[in-house]
C-alpha cells in the first residue's frame, strides 16, 4: 500500500505492506521538488512502478543500501531516472547472497540491478556523510530551506535496539553533523516529519553517548555482555526472537565490545 500525504513541498510516500504491517514496519520514500528520496522495499515492486508512472520524477537520491530503502533501484534505471547515491551504496545494491528470513519476509527479495543508473548530482541538495547505521549512510540536506531527510539516522531518541552490522559510536559523530546544520525539519523514514529536529536529534546524540558510556564501563569491568545488556538496556522483546539476535539489544553492546 502506499499513501501520500503533504508536508508543504514534501510528499511523503509511506508505504507499507500486509506482513510489514503485521509487524509494525512500513518505511518512507518522499518527493520533494521533482526529486524522489529513497525507492521503499522490494515486496511493493508493482505499486511502487505504478507510484513512479504517475509522476514527473526528474531524478532519485539514495541514503543507503538496505532494501526498504533501496529496493526498487532497478525500476528507476529501467525507466532511465537518474539517481545520486554514495558509490558504496551502488556497489553494495549488487552484491550477491541472501537476507536473514525475516528481512525477506518482511521486505521482500531484491532484483538486482543489471545496468548502471544514469549518474547526477541532484540540484540544490548536498549528501551529507553519516555513518553508523550502515557505512554508506548519508542525509540528504537542502541548506536553502533547511529541511534534511535523514534515512535511518534518527528512527527515535533511545532506540536500545540496534542492527549487528552497526557501529553505534560513529552514529553520535553523525548526529552531532546535523545538529550543526541547524535544520529546520527533518524526515525520517520510519516516523516521518520530525517538527522540532535540533532538539531531537541533541536528545538521541546525548542518550546514545550516556548509553555508550556506561557500557564501556561495565565492559572495562569485566561484565559479559548479557549482564550489560541487562542492567543498562533491559531484556530483550520480540524483534530479538524474531530477527534470532541480528535486531537486538544485545547487538548494540557487542557492537561496542567489537569497536572498542
Amino acid at each position: 500500500m502506499i499513501r501520500l500525504v503533504q508536508h508543504g513541498p514534501v510528499t511523503q510516500v509511506e508505504c507499507s505492506s500486509v506482513r510489514s504491517r503485521a509487524i509494525g514496519f512500513g518505511v518512507n520514500a518522499f518527493l520533494y521538488r521533482g526529486l524522489l528520496i529513497d525507492t521503499a522495499f522490494p515486496g511493493l515492486r508493482r505499486e511502487f512502478d505504478a507510484f513512479l508512472a504517475s509522476q514527473a520524477i526528474a531524478g532519485a537520491v539514495l541514503t543507503h543500501h538496505h532494501e526498504d530503502h533501496s529496493g526498487n533501484l532497478d525500476l528507476l534505471i529501467a525507466r532511465g531516472i537518474p539517481v545520486d547515491a554514495a558509490a558504496e551504496t551502488l556497489l553494495e545494491v549488487r552484491k550477491p547472497g541472501g537476507l536473514p528470513f525475516y528481512r525477506l519476509w518482511t521486505w521482500g527479495r531484491r532484483r538486482v540491478p543489471t545496468g548502471d543508473p544514469i549518474s547526477f548530482q541532484a540540484p540544490g541538495l548536498e549528501l551529507i556523510p553519516t555513518p553508523g547505521h550502515s557505512e554508506d549512510h548519508q542525509a540528504v540536506w537542502d541548506a536553502a530551506e533547511g529541511v534534511v531527510f535523514a534515512g535511518d539516522l534518527f528512527l527515535g531518541v533511545k532506540t536500545r535496539m540496534v542492527n549487528a552490522w552497526e557501529t553505534p559510536r560513529k552514529t553520535v559523530p553523525s548526529l552531532r553533523r546535523v545538529i550543526a546544520l541547524a535544520p529546520r525539519i527533518l524526515f525520517d523514514s520510519h516516523r516521518g516529519v520530525i517538527d522540532k529536529p535540533v532538539e531531537a536529534l541533541r536528545a538521541k546524540a546525548d542518550w546514545l553517548e550516556e548509553t555508550i558510556g556506561a557500557i564501556d564501563r561495565l565492559i572495562a569491568a569485566g561484565l559479559p555482555d548479557r549482564a550489560i545488556r541487562d542492567r543498562v538496556l533491559g531484556k530483550e522483546g520480540p524483534p530479538a526472537v524474531l530477527s534470532r539476535g541480528e535486531l537486538s539489544k544485545l547487538a548494540l553492546v557487542r557492537a561496542l565490545r567489537r569497536t572498542a
